[in-house]
Order: structure tokens, then C-alpha cells, then sequence
């Protein structure tokens, strides 16, 4: 199939990727406002919605900025510049902050404190509590703090990428000089000190209202005149020519020393800091006033996370969610146990987290691989894992026995480099054969194959997931993980690893799709399947669930596809480009967003193809750099059982009344709400409770509701 290409340009067809990811936000925000929600779960996705601001900023703010300064004018295919897209973000950003901080400061502080949590300043304390803080002061904070001046003798100090900082205006009083210092402000403290909790009231003291009140601890003998909070963010889009590179390993540490020096993209600043200081700031922070957001109160609220872990209000929380074993490993935990590969032996079946066990399933299958003597080697991709992760430890048992174990790891996994170069070094250390795929592309894929010796011959077990082999990602991502045996499947992921590990760039495919020689072209001609039977007055179907959707060509696709009168249902959590429900252009797409105590993290898509329902499930979104640039995989799923489960999930998420939100063609999103007299469905709470109730032994194949 030849390549298409695009015939179409502009507003009227493309979304802005930024502008759409914070929309995205918005959404988060949303859950922060829900009067519904328990307190501190409303306080949780403040601290969401600032992080991925920070991230937001890093990486894709960084990334104009870099495009701006190099003297970029290239029109976006939605028709914008970086400078235009620079400006609609500042503007959009700045209604945000304001939105967040009301939240925050306006409705859930003066409501935790209703509840007996109190985030009380110095003076208004008890003077016990003032005690307490004194000592917590001189014990814990004082002797970590360094006071850095700035004059001739000490150069303007360099300050750490999201650290919150004091700006301190002096005096000498001989003198009456003017003096510049910076205090960083710890961040291996808790961002709130807990100074009493009892009896269903806790108090608490900002840290840096702390260190404020005792700033002339740190000064002895010139007068402090100001202390003001700052907070920069650096750009984290580095680029470097990894085709050039001698060694991979070796650039991504020089891109990570690169980056924690990279330049600031943004400043927060306390509002009320006098001018003077302000222009210091700029000047040696080399940032312009378009980068910089002024606000009251406290900055940096990422940190709110830390409120919600406060002991003894459990009331103002979410019931806890512990993920469920298997049904196809319930009758299997007694001391004779048939092993995991029997299981899947038995049948085909599918994981989902975080409703299923993540360590009873997959971390399951990696430790039985590593002990069991039967096993010849075990291939698996890292993209992202946890720093303990005890998937990697059993990789490393597994070496260390002699089993032929290969990992390969993506260096290249943005804010993951530090932890998956570490891991890196210690798989080689301990035998494991350690690459790093291929030049110009991401190893995105999540792939596990286990080799075994069965009655003089070799079986493969391979577990193909959506998300990444992460043990605590796990109890909060909502994905797939499915476990085959099949000698096709196997015959395909043996080759992307080969593909992945030595040279094989002709590499076919007989089941699976794979970026990213293959995808695209597959996916395109899946959708022309379903263009030529609507054509033909047939039925047709498509639907998709995905992280984003950005992809031009895929989305100028669907435009074509729903022109045809195929019916298009897609659930995209995050960014969405494509424009649905525009007379003559989209009138039979429908684009969902579902966002909610999980983060959607899976990606599944549904084909009608002439009655075959063809239903795939992988890593891969419709994005370029998914379908061009990283290699993924995606698993055919033809088990009628699984198939039946996920046109289960399908009709659920888009039955959902209570976490989703549908995209209109003005861009704007509208959260959808019951109709008078009609069940309350929440797709998160719909499945804890399915999971739940499935306490006896079932077939093979995942049961469902139907």
C-alpha cells in the first residue's frame, strides 16, 4: 500500500496539539472541583494537574521555545507558528493558574480545615506547636540549608530544575548596602511539617513559612529586608544525533548533565517580590517576562500530593482499591499449584490492571521464568520500571542461573533516562544481554517472551502488554496485559527481537502489527476495509482507544472514513486533533475522553471487517511518532471469549455517564450526566466491583457481563 498524503490543511481540520493537551488538564482540573469526590482525592488532582503542567513545560514549551529562538516559521498543520502557539498557551496557562489556585486556596484549604486539617502560619500556632517547629528547625532544616550570597566574590548561584528557592534582599548596617542571597528551599522535607494530629485535628506549618520566620538565623549581623518564593522549570527537549553517537549509553548521560543545565522556560514568582529583585531574577535567569507567572500564595503545587497521604482522615479518602488475582489463577495458589505456563497453556487470557494483580500476573510469570529449570531464556523490552523493580531482580536471579537473558531498554524514555541507565548497568553487570534497539527510533513495545524446554522440544510464552513492566503504575494505569502460548504469535515476537537485536530490516509479519515498517499501512488498509463496505450500503465499524490521537494522515483517514458513513466511536484520554462532528467532515465521529480515578492508559482497536471483528491491543497510539518513529507491537485478539470482553469494555466506557466527556466540533468538551430516571455507570467503579464479585473459579477465557 502505497503512502497517502495529505490533502488537507489548516484550523478547520486539525486541532493544536498544545492547546488540546491542556484541555486535556482542564479535564483533570474538573476532578479537582467535583463536589462529589472525597476531599483529598479533589486535593490529589490538584497536585495531577501541576505536575503535568511542570512536565508540560519541560517538554513541549521547552520544545517551541527551542523552535522560536532557532528562527522557526513553519505553520503547524492547524496554521500556527511557534510564536502563535507561545502566545496561545501563555494565555490559556494563565487561565488555568488562576482556576487551580482558586480551587486550591479558595474551596479545599478553608474545607480541610472544616474537617480539622489546618496548614496554619508560625504566629497563628499554639505556643507548644511553635515549640515543636523550633526544634523541627534546628534538628532537621538548619543544618541542611546553605545561604549562597551574590556579589563580586560569589557568582549568581545555579538553580535546580522545579526547585523552590528564597530571593533575600539585605542590608548591611554599616553601610546601608544593598546584598542578594538565595536560600533553596529543601526538598527532601515534607513540603508541610505535621506539628499535631489527634483526635481528628492535625495541624500543619509550610516549610517555608518556617524557614521565612527563622531567616535571620542564617544572616546574623545585616538586616533582611524580603524573602520571596521562586521556582524555574528548564526545557527537557534536547535533541542530539543518536546516529552519530559512538555509544548510546554515553550520550544519554551527557544529555541528562546537558539537561540540568538547559535553559529556564519558566518562572514563578511570589507577586508581592519588589521590583528590584524581579529584574535581578530575569537578568541572570536569562528569562523574558512572557516566561514568567506571578501568583500569591504557595508555588509548586505538585507537592499537594503529599497532603493526601496524612494518617488518621482515611473518611476524606477513596476506599482503597487492592488489584484482584486472576480467575485463571484462583484454583492455583495452593502448594501444588500448576505452574503459570500451564495456565497459559490451558488458554489464552487477558490481565486488567489495575483491576487484576500486576504481581500475581505478570511479575508472576517473570519470577516462575527466572526459577524454573526448564526455562532456556527469557527476552523482554524496558521501557519504563520502577527502581526496585522485582521484575528486574528476577531478570538478574535468572542470568546469574545461567538462563540466556536479554533485555532490551530505551534509554530514551524521557525523565526515565537516570533510572533505566542505572538498570542498564546492572543487568550487564550481572551477564544479561543488554542493548539498546535501533538508531532514530524508541523501543515503545512491551514485550516478554519466555523459551522452554517441554518433552524434548521448545515452547515460547509471550505476555504482549499496553503498558509499561512498572509494579507501581500498575495500581493507578488502567491497561492490558495478554498471555499466549501461540506458536504464530510466538514466531512474531521472536522476529521483532531479532529485528531489535541484530540486523533485519526486511523483517515480516504473519499476526501481529509492528511499527514501524508495518503499522501504519496496516492500520490505513483496516480502515479502508470499513470505507468500502459503507460504500457498498454494508455494515461498518471502527472503534479505537487511545492515549492521543495526532496523527495527520490517520486522522485525514477517518475524515474519509466517516464521509463513507462509517460509524466512529474513539476514546482518547488526552490530546485529540481530529475535529468530530463537523457537517460534511466528521458528522460520524464521535471522540470520548474518560477521566477518572485510573489513568487510561490502554490502547485497543475494533474493526467490524466484514463480521470478523478484528479487535488489537498494544502500545501504540495514532501518533507519527508511534507509527514512524519507535518500534511497537500490536497483538491480534481472536479467543471468542476476550474478543467478547472487549467488545464488553467498548459498549461500557461508552456507556459511561460519569467520568467521560465527548468533544464537540467547537473543540470544546462537554461532560456527559445521566438523563433524569438513568443508572449511574462509572466505568473505574463498574470494574472494581465486576473484579470483585468474580470470587469462584471460571473458565479460562476472562468472563464477562454481556
Amino acid at each position: 500500500m502505497q503512502p497517502e498524503e495529505l490533502k488537507i490543511f489548516g484550523p478547520d481540520y486539525f486541532e493544536n496539539y498544545e492547546l488540546s493537551w491542556l484541555k486535556f488538564n482542564k479535564r483533570v482540573l474538573a476532578e479537582a472541583n467535583r463536589k462529589d469526590l472525597p476531599l483529598l482525592e479533589r486535593v490529589k488532582f490538584i497536585g495531577i494537574v501541576c505536575s503535568n503542567l511542570d512536565e508540560f513545560f519541560q517538554k513541549r514549551v521547552g520544545g517551541l521555545k527551542r523552535q522560536f529562538y532557532s528562527g522557526v516559521t513553519e505553520l503547524t498543520v492547524d496554521g500556527k507558528t511557534p510564536e502563535d502557539q507561545l502566545r496561545a498557551i501563555r494565555k490559556e496557562v494563565l487561565k488555568m493558574i488562576k482556576a487551580y489556585r482558586g480551587c486550591f486556596l479558595d474551596d479545599l484549604l478553608p474545607a480541610l480545615e472544616q474537617e480539622g486539617i489546618v496548614i496554619s502560619s508560625y504566629k497563628a500556632l499554639s505556643k507548644e506547636q511553635q515549640q515543636k517547629a523550633d526544634e523541627y528547625f534546628e534538628n532537621q532544616i538548619y543544618p541542611i540549608i546553605t545561604p549562597l550570597a551574590v556579589d563580586e566574590a560569589h557568582p549568581f548561584p545555579f538553580i535546580s530544575n522545579k526547585s523552590r528557592s528564597l530571593a533575600i534582599k539585605l542590608r548591611q548596617r554599616k553601610s546601608d548596602k544593598k546584598l542578594f542571597a538565595r536560600i533553596k528551599i529543601p526538598s527532601n522535607r515534607p513540603r508541610w511539617i505535621e506539628l499535631e494530629n489527634r483526635e481528628g485535628n492535625a495541624t500543619f506549618l509550610s516549610l517555608k513559612d518556617l524557614i521565612v520566620e527563622k531567616i535571620d538565623r542564617f544572616f546574623p549581623g545585616v538586616d533582611v529586608i524580603c524573602a520571596h518564593v521562586f521556582r524555574v522549570t528548564r526545557n527537557a527537549d534536547i535533541e542530539r544525533n543518536e546516529e552519530e553517537a559512538d555509544d548510546l549509553l554515553e550520550m544519554i548521560e551527557d544529555e541528562l548533565r546537558e539537561r540540568k543545565f538547559a535553559k529556564v522556560v519558566r518562572l514563578e514568582i511570589d507577586r508581592k517580590m519588589p521590583a528590584d529583585i524581579k529584574n535581578y531574577l530575569f537578568e541572570h535567569l536569562g528569562v523574558k517576562k512572557s516566561d514568567v507567572f506571578e501568583m500569591e500564595g504557595p508555588i509548586g503545587l505538585a507537592d499537594a500530593m503529599e497532603l493526601t497521604s496524612i494518617k488518621g482522615f482515611q473518611h476524606l479518602k477513596s476506599e482503597p482499591w487492592t488489584p484482584v488475582l486472576h480467575p485463571v489463577f484462583r484454583h492455583s495458589m495452593d502448594e501444588d499449584s500448576p505452574s503459570v505456563f500451564k495456565t497459559i497453556r490451558n488458554e489464552d487470557f487477558i490481565v486488567h490492571h489495575p483491576y487484576h494483580s500486576f504481581d500475581t500476573s505478570t511479575q508472576r510469570f517473570v519470577e516462575e521464568a527466572a526459577s524454573d529449570p526448564k526455562v532456556l531464556a527469557i527476552k523482554q523490552t524496558l521501557y519504563r520500571t520502577s527502581s526496585d523493580s522485582p521484575l528486574m531482580h528476577a531478570l538478574i536471579r535468572a542470568a546469574e542461573a545461567n538462563k540466556q537473558v536479554a533485555v532490551l531498554i530505551e534509554l530514551k524514555a524521557r525523565f526515565d533516562e537516570e533510572r533505566n541507565i542505572t538498570w542498564a548497568h546492572r543487568l550487564e553487570n550481572a551477564g544479561v544481554h543488554v542493548s539498546y534497539g535501533i538508531p532514530g527510533l524508541k523501543i515503545h513495545t512491551k514485550l516478554t517472551i519466555v523459551v522452554r524446554e517441554e518433552h524434548g522440544s521448545i515452547r515460547r510464552y509471550m505476555h504482549i502488554g499496553t503498558g509499561n513492566y512498572h509494579p507501581d503504575t500498575a495500581q493507578l494505569y488502567e491497561d492490558f496485559g495478554y498471555f499466549t502460548c501461540r506458536d504464530d504469535i510466538a514466531a512474531d515476537v521472536s522476529d521483532v527481537f531479532n529485528l531489535l537485536t541484530g540486523y533485519a530490516p526486511d523483517q515480516t509479519f504473519k499476526k501481529t502489527l509492528v511499527a514501524p515498517k508495518h503499522l501504519r499501512s496496516n492500520m490505513m488498509q483496516m480502515i479502508n476495509e470499513e470505507i468500502i463496505e459503507a460504500k457498498a450500503g454494508r455494515k461498518s465499524r471502527i472503534m479505537a482507544k487511545m492515549n492521543s490521537l495526532e496523527d495527520t494522515l490517520i486522522i485525514q483517514k477517518l475524515y474519509e472514513a466517516s464521509q463513507a458513513g462509517v460509524p466512529i466511536d474513539l476514546i482518547v484520554r488526552g490530546v485529540c486533533r481530529l475535529i468530530p462532528q463537523k457537517d460534511g467532515l466528521s458528522e460520524n465521529i464521535n471522540v470520548h475522553s474518560v477521566i477518572g480515578r485510573f489513568l487510561e492508559h490502554s490502547r485497543c482497536f475494533h474493526f467490524h471487517n466484514r463480521g470478523n471483528n478484528l479487535y488489537y491491543i498494544g502500545s501504540a497510539d495514532w501518533m507519527h511518532r508511534n507509527l514512524d518513529a519507535r518500534v511497537e507491537v500490536l497483538a491480534p485478539i481472536e479467543h471468542p471469549a476476550l474478543k467478547k470482553y472487549m467488545n464488553f469494555l467498548f459498549d461500557l466506557y461508552l456507556s459511561d455517564n460519569q467520568q467521560r466527556w465527548v468533544l464537540k466540533s467547537s473543540g470544546k468538551y462537554k461532560k456527559i450526566v445521566p438523563k433524569k430516571g438513568n443508572k449511574k455507570i462509572s466505568v473505574h467503579e463498574y470494574l472494581m466491583n465486576h473484579t470483585k464479585k468474580l470470587l469462584n473459579p471460571v473458565p479460562r477465557a476472562l468472563p464477562v457481563d454481556s
